[in-house]
């Protein structure tokens, strides 16, 4: 039986309806659609001698923002300072000060800090996922919800059409029963908006924001693939059909939240179904730590602000730039930048799945392994477990954990969200988690990939065809 929320069959959200042809469709529409040209970057901007630093009491003077810059951005603060004043022009995004950032390894250490949050919320719970299963995590994590519901606390939930495809109807229907206010973001079923329908935009965000004063954001979605550990740091060995999905995830307390909890509240109000109840989702926010951060978003026809802080970021790399990346398809600016900086002597190193959920994305990412490798990059492929961690690290104080793929899809046509974080502090926290990845990893070696059979050469050349898709 399906169920209306505001005139839009959920039934048809999901795709009951119209049936699978529905998904195919946008591929034949979407070519024209380009990532902006970024040459321009390349070139001296407008950058700003300061970069512009807030907290939760406003903007910080110049003098105040340099003082407190030469403080947290470490031994490599000269560089890291211009490179922020160049990402802030290219980004139009100010800095954050004052904040807290813990890094969450994997799905029970994430899912643990979540739910305890959640079970202290006095006020309001804003979730926007691109996955929620039925299953025995999905689960749990909904009967909190609902009990937090029954509390008096309002809880709001964005949640992917798309993703959520395999969630059976009657487990959102619960959840609406139980007062919480649902949103299902880009119906698969165009009877909705006719007009504005774009089956091919997603909404790819991983938030969690509990009483406006501590968020969630990174790559971990809400299914029992996060249920097991990867033995990240575990130091034991796999068993088959044991080992959860390696990824990384952030939790933030400081003023920061605040850039989060807006990212929610503007996307509820861009699909024009409804106004979520008033809730005190702007508290006061004190500095509850010493990170300095920068909360970067994309969407369709956006400013690209993730895109463009990666290539600035690549682009101006001077000792090294080490990626742990779940889907990796870049478009021809990003895998240039990244040629660029091996050739000119960085130590450019990427961690891929050896094993992945979408076995074209895999070929696709196979297709720009001769390239860079013949440009000096070194590829590693993670063994023990799914990949599915979207972050980076470059010259050990420009970091970044976030929802993003480095691929077409993720910079054009998904809503995601990214958290850079500067200062060589939390670099080494996260260099210290590359590190760790690269001990379960296998390097493919230019003499080996070399060696890869005709059939696997002519996978990697159909994949690499609809590499803007994937």
């Amino acid at each position: 039986m399906s169920r209306s929320y505001r005139g839009l069959s959920l039934e048809a959200c999901r795709g009951h309806l119209l049936g699978p042809w529905v998904l195919a469709f946008p591929l034949l529409c979407t070519a024209c659609a380009r990532l902006p040209d970024l040459r321009y970057l390349k070139e001296p901007l407008n950058t700003p001698s300061t970069p512009r630093v807030v907290d939760g009491q406003g903007v910080l003077s110049e003098r105040e923002a340099a003082s407190l810059l030469a403080r947290r951005l470490g031994r490599t603060k000269v560089d890291a300072k211009y490179l922020a004043g160049l990402e802030e022009a290219a980004t139009g995004r100010p800095l954050i000060a004052g904040n807290k950032v813990t890094l969450l390894f994997d799905g029970p250490m994430t899912i643990a800090a979540m739910m305890e949050a959640v079970s202290r919320a006095r006020d309001s719970i804003n979730l926007e996922t691109y996955l929620f299963d039925q299953d025995p995590l999905g689960l749990k994590f909904a009967d909190l919800l609902i009990a937090k519901q029954a509390e008096g606390i309002q809880v709001s939930i964005i949640y992917d059409c798309v993703g959520t495809l395999g969630t059976p109807q009657a487990f959102f229907d619960r959840l609406q029963k139980a007062g919480i206010r649902l949103l299902p973001f880009q119906p698969v079923s165009p009877h909705h908006k006719l007009l504005g329908w774009r089956i091919n935009n997603r909404d790819h965000r991983k938030i969690l924001v509990v009483d406006g004063k501590v968020a969630f954001t990174g790559g971990v979605n809400i299914t029992s693939s996060y249920a097991r550990s990867s033995l990240f740091r575990s130091g034991r060995k796999a068993k088959a059909g044991a080992v959860g999905w390696r990824d990384t995830h952030l939790q933030i307390e400081g003023p920061a939240v605040a850039a989060l909890q807006w990212m929610f509240l503007d996307n509820w109000a861009s699909q024009e179904e409804g106004e979520l109840p008033p809730r005190d989702y702007f508290p006061p926010l004190a500095q509850a730590g010493d990170k300095v951060l920068r909360v970067l978003s994309s969407q369709p026809g956006s400013n690209h602000e993730i895109f463009k802080a990666y290539f600035v970021a690549i682009q101006g790399a001077r000792t090294s730039i080490h990626i742990t990346s779940a889907y990796f398809v870049p478009d021809v600016q990003i895998s240039k930048a990244l040629h660029d900086a091996a050739r000119r002597g960085v130590d450019v190193k990427i961690i891929l799945p050896s094993v992945s959920d979408s076995w074209l994305t895999s070929h696709g990412s196979h297709s720009f392994y001769q390239d860079l490798l013949d440009a000096g990059v070194r590829i590693y492929e993670l063994k023990t477990s799914v990949l599915h961690a979207k972050t980076a690290v470059i010259d050990g104080a420009w970091s970044t954990v976030g929802s993003t793929n480095l691929d077409t899809r993720s910079f054009l046509h998904n809503k995601e969200v990214n958290v850079v974080v500067l200062g060589d502090a939390f670099g080494r926290e996260l260099e210290g988690a590359f590190q760790d990845d690269l001990k379960d990893s296998e390097e493919i070696t230019p003499k080996k990939w070399k060696r890869r059979s005709f059939l696997q050469r002519f996978k990697e050349w159909c994949a690499r065809l609809a590499s803007y898709w994937l």
